[in-house]
C-alpha cells in the first residue's frame, strides 16, 4: 500500500453540520493533505465539490438530525461515483449506515473516536493499492467467503426456526445458530411481553458471559439502568440498529470492563418487528470477539435474520393463540356452560368409550342417573336465577365427591349421568346412596332445601349406550314414583 503521508497534493473535504469537530479533525489529519477544505452545510459541501476535485470526503454525521439531511448526504456519496468517502457515525445513529451504503462504497467509524484511529482511518481511506489487479482479485475473494458465511449462518437459522412449537426451544436454537457467524463469541434473544415487558428469552455465550447478570435482571429488562446505553436494549427503545465497535464508546466503564473482560469488543444489535414501521417485538444480539467493518451485504443480511426470528416469533405466538382459541371452542362444544358438567354429547361419547374399553379388558362399569325433585317449583318459587345456582350447587357437590376418573355430564335440564369406572353394582349403589343424602342436606342459597332422585345400572358386556339410558330413565321413573329422594337399582 502507499504511504498517503509521502504525498502532499491531496485534497480532503470535512463535512459537519454542527461544526463541533472540526478543528479537532484538522488538527489531528489536515497534515495528510495539501488542501483540506471545512464544511458546515451541505450547500457548502455540494458547491466545493463542484470546484474542484476532493480524493477524500470525510462527513461526519454527529449533530445530523432528520431524513432529509441524511438524503443529501446519500446524495453527496451518490455524486462521488466510488470516489474515497469516510463516513464518521454515533454509535446511536449507526442504522444510518446501510442507507448511506446504498448510495455508493464508503468507509466508516463509529464515533467517539480517538485521534490516532481517525488518523489511521483516513490513511486506509486514501492509500492506493500497488498492484490493482491483485487488489481486485483479492477483493472477489473476501466477497466470496463473505457469500459462504452469510448463506451458512442463514442455513443455521432456518433449521432453528422449525420448532415455533416451542418458542423457549426456538429461541435458544437461533441463538446457537446466529453463533456460526466469524467472530460471534455470544448471541441473545430478548422478547417484549404484554405491558411493555422485556425479557431475555435465551442466550448462548461461547466466552461464559450471562447478560442477564450484566443487566441485573432477566425481565422488565427497560428497567435496567443500562437501557440508554445497551445496545440491545437501545435497539428495542429506538426501534434501530445499533452498532457499538468498542464498549468503552457507551460511556459506561463499569459495562465497558465487564464486556473487555469476556473478551467483547464489538456489539451489534437489531430490533425484531413483523413489518416495517410495526411494533418492536424484541431484539437480537451479537457480541463479537475481534473488530470488524460490515459490508452493505452483511448489514443486510443481519436485516434479513432479525426479519427471519420476528416472522417466526409472530407464528408461534400466533399458533399458541390459535390453539387456545381451539381450546376453548373445544370446551365450548363439550361443556355445559352453566354447571362446567360435560354436556350431553360428550357424556354420551364417554360412556360409549367406557363401554367399549370395558368390552375389552373384562372391567366393571357402572352408570349413575339422577335429577332435582320437583324443580320447575323451584323455579316457580324463587325465580330462574336461583335454579341455576340450584344446578351449579348441586352439580359442584356432586363433583366433588367423585373420583378423577368418573365423569358427570348434564344431560337435559335438571337430569345428570355418572359414568362411575371400574365400578359394580353394589359399589355404585353406596356412591348413589352418599350423594343422596349429601344433597339432602346441602344448603341452596335463596331457596330451601332440594332432593334428588337417582338410578343406578351396572352396564352389561353386550349393552351399548342407547340401551343404558334406557335402563337407567325406566328406573328414574320408578324412583320418582316412589316417593322421590330415593336410590333404585336399574334390571337387566
Amino acid at each position: 500500500m502507499a504511504d498517503p503521508d509521502s504525498r502532499r497534493d491531496h485534497v480532503g473535504l470535512f463535512l459537519n453540520l454542527a461544526g463541533e469537530r472540526r478543528t479537532a479533525f484538522q488538527s489531528e489529519c489536515g497534515e495528510m493533505f495539501g488542501r483540506l477544505l471545512l464544511a458546515d452545510t451541505i450547500d457548502t459541501a455540494v458547491a466545493a465539490l463542484g470546484r474542484q476535485k476532493v480524493d477524500l470526503m470525510v462527513v461526519d454525521l454527529g449533530g445530523f438530525e432528520g431524513a432529509v439531511e441524511l438524503a443529501a448526504v446519500g446524495a453527496l456519496i451518490r455524486g462521488r461515483n466510488g470516489a474515497p468517502t469516510l463516513v464518521l457515525c454515533p454509535y446511536v445513529g449507526s442504522c444510518w449506515l446501510p442507507e448511506l451504503m446504498a448510495c455508493g462504497p464508503l468507509h466508516y467509524r463509529i464515533t467517539p473516536i480517538l485521534a490516532a484511529e481517525t488518523q489511521q482511518a483516513v490513511r486506509q481511506a486514501l492509500a492506493a493499492p500497488l498492484d490493482a489487479a491483485a487488489s481486485a482479485q483479492q477483493v472477489l475473494l473476501d466477497k466470496e467467503k463473505e457469500l459462504r458465511d452469510l448463506l451458512t449462518i442463514q442455513r443455521s437459522l432456518q433449521r432453528a426456526l422449525g420448532s415455533v412449537d416451542e418458542v423457549g426451544i426456538m429461541a435458544s436454537q437461533v441463538c446457537l445458530a446466529l453463533c456460526s457467524f466469524p467472530g460471534v463469541r455470544h448471541t441473545a434473544l430478548l422478547h417484549m411481553k404484554e405491558r411493555g415487558d422485556l425479557q431475555l428469552m435465551a442466550q448462548e455465550s461461547r466466552n461464559h458471559l450471562d447478560i442477564g447478570r450484566l443487566m441485573g435482571r432477566r425481565d422488565r429488562l427497560l428497567q435496567s439502568p443500562l437501557h440508554e446505553i445497551f445496545p440491545p436494549l437501545l435497539a428495542v427503545a429506538t426501534g434501530e440498529m445499533v452498532l457499538l465497535d468498542a464498549p468503552e464508546k457507551a460511556g459506561d466503564p463499569e459495562l465497558a470492563l465487564s464486556l473487555h473482560d469476556r473478551d467483547v469488543q464489538m456489539v451489534l444489535a437489531l430490533p425484531l418487528r413483523n413489518e416495517p414501521g410495526g411494533p418492536v417485538q424484541g431484539a437480537i444480539s451479537f457480541m463479537f470477539d475481534r473488530h470488524l467493518q460490515f459490508s452493505r451485504e452483511q448489514f443486510a443480511c443481519f436485516a434479513s435474520l432479525a426479519q427471519f426470528v420476528s416472522f417466526a416469533l409472530g407464528m408461534s405466538e400466533l399458533k399458541h393463540q390459535n390453539d387456545a382459541l381451539a381450546g376453548r371452542l373445544t370446551q365450548m362444544s363439550t361443556v355445559d356452560a352453566l354447571t362446567g358438567a360435560a354436556n350431553r354429547r360428550k357424556g354420551e361419547e364417554i360412556l360409549d368409550n367406557e363401554i367399549r374399553r370395558a368390552r375389552r379388558y373384562g372391567l366393571e362399569l357402572a352408570a349413575i342417573s339422577f335429577d332435582i325433585d320437583n324443580f320447575r317449583s323451584v323455579n316457580d318459587l324463587y325465580g330462574y336465577p336461583i335454579g341455576d345456582q340450584a344446578l351449579r350447587v348441586v352439580a359442584g357437590t356432586v363433583s366433588a365427591r367423585l373420583r378423577t376418573s368418573d365423569t358427570l355430564a348434564r344431560m337435559r335440564g335438571e337430569e345428570f349421568m355418572i359414568v362411575a369406572t371400574h365400578t359394580g353394582a353394589v359399589d355404585a349403589l353406596k356412591l348413589a346412596e352418599k350423594l343422596r343424602a349429601t344433597i339432602a342436606d346441602t344448603e341452596l342459597p335463596g331457596c330451601d332445601t332440594v332432593t334428588i332422585s337417582l338410578a343406578v345400572a351396572q352396564v352389561a358386556p353386550d349393552e351399548g349406550v342407547s340401551a343404558v339410558l334406557e335402563r337407567l330413565d325406566a328406573a328414574l321413573h320408578r324412583a320418582k314414583r316412589s316417593g322421590r329422594n330415593c336410590v333404585e337399582l336399574a334390571m337387566p
